[in-house]
Formats: structure tokens, C-alpha cells, sequence
């Protein structure tokens, strides 16, 4: 076996496979297809060769690759970092593997997203432009389907790619065609140990890029990154903004998302006065929020989107047209029913503070009435409430780690009515929560379920949590 950077030969290798989720399952599959010897290791899956850390025998390995939900610091994989045996993520393991396209010219390349928030919108718009240009490029990833599964699949043309910050900690070699980070926030910081590591591990996506370093022009962090990547030669850093783009950039004017970046070549005499035209804000109104508004985010979104598909030569049309197509997936501000003149917003994915600080970002002062609350991950909430509290007209708290809310609220919001759902009723914790922020809300007003927290406390994925919230919602709506 070679190090952890170097190539490598995975006929009779012997790996550990650390974690029997999807993309783990499909790892075991991918290596021994290939030749190795696997072994597996899971203490929840009764079908893992080994459910003890203890049993495992470091000194027998050439290489353990890790499911994301295996922080740096278990013991197993910080055991074998210290005895030098590579550990590689799923994507690093994909990387390594990846087949060549069977319409020719090697491997499909990646368009890589990252971001504490957005990573499945843009993903998802991504494969969505791409598809409008005759593209077959799946969104794969922390989106859905393993990364490994992908790679090996020799009839896409090109991989929309959503990684998580875990993903990213032990991916060594991936060179991305065109890759971004959307944003970076607290979140994760009980994986990662600070911020500053969880920032570290958003930023390895640009290392090595081809083409484009995407980032958002609002956030000089994001820009730093850049600037600090080592990436091919000839890679461009590439701005995204609300505002009018200077050259190099992709942006709004009057309405309409121009590119001034792949609009020309870099060396045409025309390019620093010229740009593309690839959409307008019509384009997008689909995706506006309950009060008909079209959160700047989503804007944003859809720009990182563009820039990583026109960095792989979309045309203008197709930037467009799949624009267009895109549809919100759900628990994205999705607009459960409207009771009574209220309406019942499940943006269940706001599984952090940054995220639910733009959900409740478009609304007018006083009319929200916020459903937060559930398993903080070590996070804190002043920030969040002090940025938001003009918006509330009352909170609703579910969840087991209560404490951060209700000193936040106590500090930056004392006059909002809080309510809190014990946490003993776990199984009907949406039923209670929804019927009192019914109690609280007033007609023209939005209940929005935006919990800002993890959702593992109560609910088995925050997709639970947003079914939960619906159906709760609908039973109001049945009985009037």
C-alpha cells in the first residue's frame, strides 16, 4: 500500500470499512470488487464482521476508510493515523477509483459544493443546469447517492458533487473540475473540535481545482480560502454577488444574472467590457418563500450554481433553462397549508443557526411565530436570536438541549412569549408544538418550523422532523 497522497493498488489490500451506512456499504462493495480484503466495523449493524473497536487489529491494515459519521478522535481512526496506516473518506476511496466515461475522455469530472448551508439547493440546481444542457450528471454525494457508487458508473458525463465538512476532513488527492463553498458558520463543532478545523476542512475543496475556486464575494473569509488553495495552474477565483459583477464575476444587474467570467475567453480584447446574460430573477420566482419574496440566498445559490456549470462550458441557455426547471426539495421553507389566514412553513433542513437565520430573514417584523429548538450539537444561539427577535411575535421550543434557547431568549428577546414542549413527549412533541404556536399566531402571521439544531434528539433525520411537523399541521387543518 501507499501513503495516504499516493497511488494505489487495492488487489489483495487489506481495509477496514469503519461504518456500515450507505456510503460504507457501498465503499465494502466498490473494494471488493476490486480486489481487497474488507473487513467491517459497526457496533449498530449485525451484519458487520466486527461491532467491537476493541477487535480490531491495526497492525494486519493497509488502509481504513471511514463513513462521515466517524469523527477524528475515535479511537480506531486515531489509532491509525498515529501508526501511519491511511485513513480515507468514501469521496478520497472515489476518487482513487473513479472509471473512465464510456463516450471517452476519462473520468466524468467533479463540480464540487460545500457550505455550512445550501449545499442541496445549489447541488441539486447544479444537476438541474446540467441536464438542460444534455448532460447526464446525477447530483451525488451528502445528497444521496454515494460518491463510490458514482465514480464507477462510466455512463455519466460529469458529477455534481454535495460534501459535508466530515466528507472533506480525510479526502487527500480529489481535484475538482470547479469547486464551492457557499458559506462557513459555527456548526459541527463537537466533530470537529473549533471552528477553525471545521473551516479547514470546508477550505480542502479548493485545493487542487482545475478551474474555478467559486465563493461568495460577501464573506472575505471565503475569498482567503481561495487565496490560499493550491490549485492547478490557469484556476480562477470566481466571485458570486447580489450586486452588479466586476470582471471575473457573476452576479445581478436589474434583474438579470450576468456572467463576466466564462462569458469570454481570457484572452479576448472585448472580455473586461462585455457579459453574458444567463437568466433573470423571473426565473427564479418559483422558488419565492410564503410572502411571495425571493430570499437572497436562493439567489445566491443559483449564481455558485451557474458559475461551477459554466466553468464546465454550459451554455447560457441551459444555465437558464434548468434554472427554470428546478424544483425546492422538501423541508426547504416549504409551505405546508395556510389555516386560518396562517400560514405553515416547514424549513425543517435549518439545522443550524446560520440556516434559520435566513429563513427568517424575509419575514416582516412581528409576524413569525418560530418552532426551534432540538439538539444544539454544542452551539450557542445569542447571535441568532439578537439578528432575528424583531421578526417573532412568539417562540415555541422543542427539543432536549433547551438551556442555550431559553438564556438566549431571556437576553435578546424578553418581551416574546416563549412556550416550551416537554421533552417527555417525544412522540407527539409536533402535535403539542404546533397546537401552541396555533394558540400564538394571528392571522397574515407564519408558523415556521426553522429549529436551527440537529434533529437526532427526537426525530430519527430532519426529514422525520419536517413529516412530523406536516402532519401535525394537517390535523389542524382537518378539524378546523
Amino acid at each position: 500500500m501507499a501513503d495516504a497522497t499516493g497511488p494505489v493498488e487495492l488487489s489483495g489490500a487489506r481495509v477496514l470499512v469503519a461504518g456500515l451506512g450507505v456510503s460504507g456499504r457501498a465503499a465494502a462493495q466498490v473494494l471488493r470488487e476490486r480486489g481487497a480484503v474488507v473487513t467491517t466495523l459497526d457496533d449498530d449493524a449485525p451484519d458487520a464482521d466486527l461491532r467491537d473497536a476493541a477487535d480490531v487489529d491495526l497492525a494486519g491494515l493497509d488502509l481504513v476508510v471511514t463513513s462521515p459519521g466517524w469523527a477524528p478522535d475515535h479511537p480506531v481512526l486515531a489509532a491509525a493515523v498515529r501508526r501511519g496506516v491511511p485513513v480515507w473518506s468514501e469521496v478520497e476511496l472515489a476518487w482513487q477509483v473513479r472509471v473512465d466515461r464510456a463516450a471517452g475522455g476519462g473520468p466524468a469530472p467533479w463540480l464540487v459544493v460545500t457550505g455550512t448551508n445550501g449545499k442541496t439547493t445549489t447541488v441539486s440546481m447544479l444537476a438541474s443546469v446540467l441536464a438542460a444542457a444534455g448532460l447526464d450528471a446525477p447530483a451525488v454525494g451528502n445528497v444521496g447517492t454515494p460518491v463510490v457508487q458514482a465514480a464507477t458508473d462510466p455512463t455519466h458525463d460529469v458529477l455534481a458533487v454535495e460534501l459535508s465538512s466530515f466528507q472533506l476532513h480525510f479526502t487527500h488527492t480529489m481535484a475538482a473540475r470547479a469547486a464551492a463553498v457557499l458559506n462557513v458558520a459555527e456548526d459541527h463543532l463537537d466533530w470537529h473540535g473549533s471552528f477553525e478545523q471545521y473551516a479547514a476542512a470546508k477550505a480542502r475543496i479548493y485545493e487542487r481545482v482545475e478551474v474555478a475556486c467559486v465563493y461568495g464575494t460577501a464573506d472575505p473569509a471565503l475569498e482567503r480560502m481561495v487565496e490560499q488553495a493550491d490549485v492547478a495552474d490557469g484556476a480562477r477565483a470566481v466571485g458570486v454577488t447580489l450586486g452588479a459583477p466586476a470582471p471575473g464575476q457573476l452576479g445581478v444587474v436589474d434583474g438579470i444574472l450576468v456572467d463576466r467570467s466564462f462569458h469570454l475567453p481570457f484572452d479576448d480584447p472585448a472580455r473586461q467590457r462585455s457579459a453574458a446574460e444567463l437568466g433573470t430573477l423571473e426565473d427564479l420566482r418559483h422558488l419565492a418563500g410564503p410572502d411571495g419574496e425571493l430570499a437572497p440566498h436562493v439567489v445566491t445559490n443559483a449564481l455558485a450554481a451557474a458559475a461551477l456549470a459554466r466553468a464546465q462550458g454550459v451554455p447560457a441557455s441551459a444555465v437558464r433553462d434548468g434554472l427554470r426547471a428546478y424544483r425546492a426539495g422538501a423541508h426547504r421553507r416549504e409551505v405546508v397549508a395556510v389555516v386560518d389566514g396562517v400560514s405553515y412553513v416547514d424549513d425543517s433542513k435549518a439545522t443550524n443557526a446560520h440556516a434559520a437565520s435566513a429563513s427568517l430573514g424575509p419575514a416582516a417584523p412581528g409576524t413569525v411565530v418560530w418552532i426551534a429548538g432540538g439538539l444544539a450539537k454544542g452551539a450557542r444561539f445569542e447571535e441568532l436570536v439578537a439578528q432575528r427577535a424583531d421578526r417573532l411575535r412568539a417562540v415555541v421550543l422543542i427539543g432536549t438541549d433547551q438551556e442555550p434557547w431559553t438564556e438566549a431568549l431571556a437576553r435578546h428577546a424578553p418581551g416574546i412569549p416563549v412556550s416550551i414542549v416537554d421533552p417527555a413527549h417525544t412522540g407527539s412533541v409536533m402535535t403539542h408544538a404546533v397546537t401552541q404556536a396555533r394558540a400564538q399566531a394571528q392571522p397574515g402571521d407564519t408558523v415556521l418550523l426553522a429549529p436551527a439544531c440537529a434533529s437526532m434528539d427526537q426525530f430519527d433525520s430532519y426529514a422525520h422532523r419536517g413529516d412530523a411537523f406536516a402532519a401535525a399541521v394537517r390535523a389542524l387543518d382537518a378539524t378546523g
